[in-house]
């Protein structure tokens, strides 16, 4: 077994050939996917990655420990497919936040933790 980047787990039977893969079964049952933003912690910059099965609206939006809304990160019209962005959060304190998609009847919500 092997953990990687972006929420990726890897196994392997025989010492080198992959047998499975969450990225692999995305591929084989499409659905809606928010990964764990990387690196977590992080200083100033991350990468936040998701997965669209569907042409749709995309929302993202950044929220604080106390649930207040600090900036929307994306809204807009998006194709299907792999899609990720760097979040520069350099003028925020450091801290424990929360980033949410809602895409279509899809939400989902991920902890990120900002130190500096």
């Amino acid at each position: 077994w092997g953990v990687g980047t972006s929420g990726s787990i890897l196994k392997t039977t025989n010492g080198g050939v992959i047998t499975s893969s969450s990225i692999y079964n995305y591929l084989i049952n499409p659905d809606y996917l928010l990964l764990q933003n990387y690196p977590n912690p992080f200083n100033s910059t991350t990468k936040i990655s998701y997965m669209l099965p569907v042409n749709t609206d995309v929302n993202i939006k950044i929220y604080d420990i106390s649930g207040r809304m600090i900036k929307t990160l994306k809204n807009e019209f998006q194709t299907a497919g792999t899609h990720s962005f760097i979040w520069n959060a350099e003028n925020l304190p450091s801290g424990i936040y929360f980033y949410n998609i809602t895409a279509g009847k899809f939400s989902e919500t991920k902890k990120l933790v900002l130190v500096k």
